[in-house]
């Protein structure tokens, strides 16, 4: 009998691990949420858009990969031993953002995340992966970007340290999903090859949040239409 409860404990824990992790409360929260065209937005309704990211301002440059981007977020871990165990320890969690566009089919949104006080919630998908350790030296690159972070890549005996970066970004140009309320906005500066005064802005309140995410099962609801 004993076994057996066992066996379901660590099956709850591991179901609860999978479906309260963030990437699958934002999946199904946009699941939920109806798509709609931009052109054809009401004003304070809840919905997400599928387009291209474009930025608004000078774009923001991926630590490693140096893509250009609107987003990005990086992780350096480094090993731990502490006994006969080890783990891995967070040194460098970084999330940089800015104001961007989306675009679809010749209509425009733009959406103003803000870090403090925090009005987003989000998924990167990462895809550039970096790592050193024992018999495996950083990359030049990766080495670089350590010193930037005053990170030494060796001990003091000069063997290397087991470190692992992940990086995430949401490129200029790439397509991705928001979601948000909207709210029209008069244009204080125009916009090149955009012909109308006012823009659809999408935006958070007290109790919703807006949604970022570049996550290609987020735009499999796109029929999901009213």
């Amino acid at each position: 009998m004993l076994p057996i409860i066992i066996i379901l404990v660590i099956i709850i824990i591991a179901f609860c691990v999978y479906y309260f992790n963030p990437k699958q409360i934002i999946l199904r929260k946009l699941s939920k949420t109806r798509h709609k065209a931009i052109a054809s937005l009401k004003t304070n309704e809840f919905i997400k858009i599928y387009g291209k990211a474009l930025h608004v301002k000078a774009p923001l440059v991926a630590p490693l990969s140096k893509r250009k981007c609107i987003f990005y977020t990086i992780k350096i871990e480094k090993r731990v031993s502490s006994g006969k165990s080890s783990h891995w320890k967070t040194i460098v969690n970084e999330l940089r953002i800015q104001d961007f566009f989306i675009e679809q089919n010749g209509s425009y949104a733009i959406i103003k995340p803000s870090v403090n006080p925090k009005n987003f919630i989000s998924h990167l998908v990462i895809d550039k992966k970096a790592s050193s350790g024992t018999f495996s030296d950083p990359t030049p690159e990766f080495e670089a970007l350590l010193k930037t972070y005053n990170i030494d890549s060796t001990n003091f005996f000069g063997f290397n340290k087991q470190l692992r970066y992940k990086e995430g970004v949401i490129e200029v140009g790439e397509k991705i999903t928001v979601a948000g309320i909207v709210k029209w906005k008069t244009l204080s500066e125009p916009i090149p090859e955009y012909s109308y005064s006012k823009i659809v802005a999408l935006e958070s309140n007290d109790k919703q949040k807006l949604i970022i995410t570049d996550h290609p099962k987020a735009s499999n609801h796109l029929n999901n239409r009213r």
